[in-house]
């Protein structure tokens, strides 16, 4: 007779870990969704871009569309699927709820800069530009590997691993547009929606990479040699892949050699985020898009929009009717 499994009921009052709690709590203070902002502030900033401008940024968010899409819909509930501890898999289910919304968030801009038939047009690029199919291709595949029979430690690894490369290092070719043309005044609104997917895609690499680094620890010498070397292959190759996807989008702004620069850095990051030493040489990082990525400084009001340091509610209280009741010796002075 086979054995019964049994199933367990997620008990927040025994951590899984030191830190899951924090990253619990902290994504629900950055809980936020894009109906919220309004980025038709941005219609007359819109108009006054070049030609080449507006292309290069819809494609910048087509991009980030497909890789969001990608992570909602295939990475996040695979990954899920094989971690221990049910308080970690909260956390995973919370942050794959937000790439959705992240995913969403870029058509809520494109609707307001875009006709329909550009935005049709932005989304068949976005399912035939070679590098960045390349891209999700690529980081599929790790994630695909979990669908086995037999999955192995190693492919875990290397499917969380693949995450944090998505998530810090590959969606920031395509954040660097918003962020440079926000840091000159341009397109404000809309980066306040681009600042919040920031924001999370910040602490989601931090995480995972953080489950990655327990999955490494726990491996023999000889498998930590292994996944190194596979680990560092695949970024070598999303890398070279990232340099040809960069010249393809800003190749008529005059832009590349900034948001390579980029790419480097938060290479560099994700490699971090996985316990490792940087690997690329960086030059100067353009001091507009790193300030732009400081989202405790947007100018806001709040009748308008919320501004990205805003902060859900987390505690109501709610009021009655003796909390209105007056002291019979006051009195109202007109």
């Amino acid at each position: 007779m086979s054995e019964i499994k049994k199933f367990r009921a997620v008990n927040w009052n025994t951590p899984d870990n030191d830190y899951v709690e924090m990253f619990w709590e902290q994504n629900l203070k950055q809980f936020w969704i894009d109906t919220e902002y309004i980025p038709s502030k941005d219609i007359d900033s819109w108009k006054s871009l070049s030609a080449e401008m507006q292309e290069a940024y819809k494609k910048a968010l087509g991009g980030l569309t497909l890789l969001d899409t990608l992570q909602s819909h295939t990475g996040m509930p695979k990954v899920i699927d094989h971690i221990e501890g049910l308080q970690n898999k909260s956390v995973l289910s919370y942050m794959c709820m937000m790439e959705a919304i992240h995913a969403k968030s870029y058509s809520t801009i494109f609707s307001t800069v875009a006709t329909a038939a550009e935005i049709d047009a932005i989304f068949e690029w976005a399912s035939s530009n070679e590098q960045l199919q390349l891209k999700a291709k690529t980081i599929d595949s790790n994630y695909r590997k979990l669908d086995k029979a037999n999955v192995s430690t190693e492919d875990i690894y290397m499917a969380l691993a693949s995450s944090v490369m998505l998530e810090t290092f590959l969606f920031y070719s395509g954040f660097f547009l918003p962020l440079w043309l926000a840091g000159q005044g341009q397109m404000v609104a809309s980066c306040d929606i681009i600042k919040k997917i920031v924001a999370d895609e910040s602490i989601h690499g931090v995480f995972v990479g953080l489950l990655a680094q327990e999955f490494f620890a726990a491996f023999s010498e000889k498998q930590k040699a292994k996944v190194k070397e596979n680990l560092f292959e695949l970024m070598d190759k999303l890398y070279e892949n990232e340099l040809k996807y960069t010249d393809h989008v800003y190749g008529d702004v005059g832009l590349t050699g900034d948001v390579k620069e980029y790419i480097r850095y938060n290479g560099n990051k994700a490699l971090m985020n996985l316990g490792f030493e940087p690997r690329f040489e960086v030059g100067e990082v353009n001091p507009i898009v790193l300030n732009g990525l400081n989202v405790e400084t947007t100018q806001h009001d709040f009748f308008s929009k919320k501004s990205t340091n805003y902060e859900k509610t987390l505690e109501v209280v709610h009021l009655h009717d003796d909390d209105f009741a007056m002291d019979e010796e006051l009195s109202i002075i007109v």
